[in-house]
């Protein structure tokens, strides 16, 4: 069976923040619904299991699902809280002796590799700018806007009739970056905040009132929010429209 299992659902700096005493942030380290490590997923599949991303709680991650070694992982972007787990993985490989596939685009990988030169000494980085295939997954990527932060990948997965896309990091999509995303069977859409009242300019991904505008014109079957920060209370009915669903630590999808 092919599954979607989430790791972590948070933002850059997850929750609960170490600072803050906000409701959210307090609800985290006493009932815990809102405890979100970094966004990343797992995707089970008969024949390979493979990660999207490995920030700094990548460890935990693999803990809390009773697992002590992933073989593969397809990495979104360089920033920090989607690669920071890479040098623990790197050194899981060196210690278990198997060598792991990072798959990114090739910029991705250069940017990587600029911090962390020594990766390639226990992984073997590659390249997807022509599309790839994980667990029977056929795979396709392209840059969206990231805002404030840069740029992003998104990904597009399809096997047997079933499609669905990752797009954990982004905001203001392009007619172009948005092609892509139509006619799916599941979107997962990073949104940090409910309602952001930053200027615009300083941002970097979606919030849920201007996701549900992108989710209109794309109409797929089901959705998922991630990527979320302390202003989001997964205990709170937000009044989101029907088919979309926020994204807790565990929650486990079918992919067919």
């Amino acid at each position: 069976m092919n599954r979607l299992i989430f790791l972590g659902t948070g933002d850059a700096m997850g929750v609960p923040r170490v600072y803050c005493d906000c409701l959210v942030c307090t609800e985290a380290r006493t009932t815990g619904a809102n405890v979100r490590l970094r966004s990343s997923v797992l995707i089970e599949s008969e024949t390979e299991d493979f990660m999207i991303d490995c920030g700094p709680d990548w460890r935990r991650q693999l803990e809390l699902r009773g697992l002590r070694f992933i073989p593969t992982i397809l990495v979104t972007h360089a920033h920090f809280d989607h690669i920071g787990g890479l040098p623990e993985w790197a050194d899981a490989c060196r210690w278990t002796g198997n060598r792991g596939r990072l798959y990114a685009p090739q910029e991705v990988i250069d940017t990587i590799l600029r911090q962390f030169s020594w990766l390639s000494g226990n992984l073997d980085l590659i390249p997807v700018d022509q599309g790839a295939q994980l667990g029977g997954w056929n795979i396709r990527g392209w840059r969206v806007n990231h805002g404030k932060n840069g740029y992003a990948y998104a990904y597009r997965l399809e096997k047997d009739g079933f499609s669905w896309a990752y797009c954990s990091d982004s905001i203001g999509l392009n007619e172009a970056e948005i092609l892509p995303l139509h006619n799916l069977n599941l979107l997962v859409l990073g949104t940090s905040f409910y309602h952001e009242e930053a200027e615009y300019a300083t941002r970097s991904v979606y919030d849920m009132l201007e996701a549900q505008e992108l989710i209109g014109r794309l109409k797929p079957e089901s959705t998922v929010f991630t990527h979320m920060s302390h202003d989001v209370d997964v205990t709170r009915n937000y009044g989101l429209l029907e088919g979309i669903s926020l994204a807790h630590t565990g929650m486990s999808l079918p992919l067919e």
